[in-house]
């Protein structure tokens, strides 16, 4: 089954355009830079995270390659709460949250008055607690469980903490659990709730910290890289699997202009899909098809896109299938279509939040980050991936994929926003 026209993403008829929705703040936590000027050099340097996992024992494994979080030190950002009782991923969550109001300059004290949305997806929660929990059951017996171990385990509180260490009282707090996919997910249900005027704000993105549960099903699957992660190489091997957080702050243009914020891009639209074509395996007609509904979601036409940023997790199955449905899209010459995953790894349900600020950040500062570790493109994945080093460039659109098991696929659009422009009474940048 593929998507139709009534999946989310597609205008219904009679569906008004509501408010404009700009990005104002950018949280990051990942294995190439903390914050989101760190970020931003490594993305323009092409760093790679790279590096052998320790957060979990890897004896038994052939390789154990991994882009982990280095130097984090949750009591740096999270003030409220005490960092000992939240999991690894609701840490880098609050973090990530704490680091993109600052970046945003919003006024704590004038946000806990406004109605707010926080949405974060997530694949795994908290199963690296999950995973101690279950070492321990199984060596000393269910009696052995830490009660303070397993009340960090459920999912929501992704979310909640965000809430929590904010002091945030008038929010929705929702996480959302589609796997891979989820980061852009969850912007899309940020994104409708402050264009709608459900919500004047929004916190939303994705966090996730790496588990040997996760890396056991990739590495069983076959699809965990010896030592680098190589999209649309011929010679590419898999995944690495990361770790990490991305939080962007969502608001109205007009409070944007009204209290002088930088705007880093316009979120113009987005799509999502399930085709549920197997647990696994992508599909091509409806990974196309998902570029399709954001495309007329953001009422863009495919000729104003100008960058791709995929999903492009490094694995034959992936690449090929993905800019096969890129092609379709966009015909014989598409966009360049990089993949961060090249230097952030797989990211889980932080991957497509970190590729929108990425994206974000190559709008503001004219630049296509690269995908690195490429020799020879594959002749099945006939795209410019601008290999190894970043290219400068003035874009107007750029489009971020995200796919998951299980057939969810998620595509968001930002575009350029030129405040002085507009201000002149100009159209928007992205639609000039």
């Amino acid at each position: 089954m593929t998507a139709t026209r009534l999946d989310a993403g597609a205008k219904a008829p009679g569906d008004e355009a509501g408010h404009r929705v700009v990005l104002t703040g950018l949280g990051v936590v990942s294995s190439i830079g903390l914050g989101a000027d760190r970020f931003l050099e490594g993305l323009r340097a092409g760093r790679s995270g790279a590096r052998p996992i320790s957060v979990f024992d890897t004896e038994g494994f052939a390789h154990a390659q991994g882009c982990e979080v280095t130097e984090f030190e949750p009591e740096r950002w999270i003030e409220r709460l005490e960092p000992a009782q939240l999991g690894r991923a609701a840490q880098f969550s609050a973090a990530a949250a704490r680091m993109a109001l600052a970046d945003a300059g919003l006024d704590l004290d004038a946000l806990r008055e406004r109605r707010g949305m926080i949405s974060i997806g997530t694949t795994d929660g908290e199963s690296y607690d999950l995973d101690q929990l279950v070492e321990r059951e199984v060596a000393d017996g269910a009696g052995a469980f830490e009660g303070e171990a397993a009340r960090r385990v459920p999912a929501a509180r992704l979310s909640v903490v965000i809430a929590q260490e904010l002091g945030l009282p008038d929010v929705e707090a929702v996480t959302v659990p589609t796997a891979c996919a989820a980061g852009n997910y969850a912007i899309g249900y940020g994104f409708d709730a402050v264009r709608s005027g459900e919500a004047e704000f929004a916190f939303c993105g994705g966090a996730d910290a790496m588990c040997r549960k996760t890396f056991t099903g990739f590495y069983r699957l076959g699809t965990i890289a010896p030592e680098r992660c190589q999209p649309f190489d011929v010679d590419r091997k898999g995944i690495l699997t990361g770790e990490g957080a991305g939080v962007l702050i969502l608001e109205r243009l007009e409070s944007a202009l009204e209290r002088g914020a930088t705007i880093y891009a316009e979120v113009l639209g987005y799509g999502l899909n399930c085709d549920a074509y197997h647990p696994v395996a992508p599909n091509q007609a409806s990974v196309a098809e998902c570029m399709r509904l954001a495309h007329e979601n953001a009422g863009v036409k495919p000729e104003q896109v100008d960058l791709v940023s995929a999903h492009g997790t490094g694995t034959q199955a992936n690449d090929v299938t993905e800019t096969g449905a890129i092609r379709e899209v966009f015909g014989e010459t598409p966009p360049r279509t990089v993949s961060m995953k090249s230097m952030l790894g797989h990211s889980m349900g932080a991957a497509s939040a970190l590729g929108a600020i990425g994206c974000a950040l190559a709008l503001q500062n004219d630049f296509i980050p690269p995908t690195i570790n490429h020799v020879t493109t594959d002749p099945e994945c006939q795209v410019d991936c601008v290999p190894n080093e970043a290219v400068p460039a003035e874009l107007r659109v750029v489009q971020n994929n995200g796919l998951a098991f299980g057939g969810n696929n998620a595509v968001v659009l930002l575009g350029r926003y030129d405040t002085a422009a507009e201000a002149a009474g100009a159209a928007p940048a992205w639609e000039a």
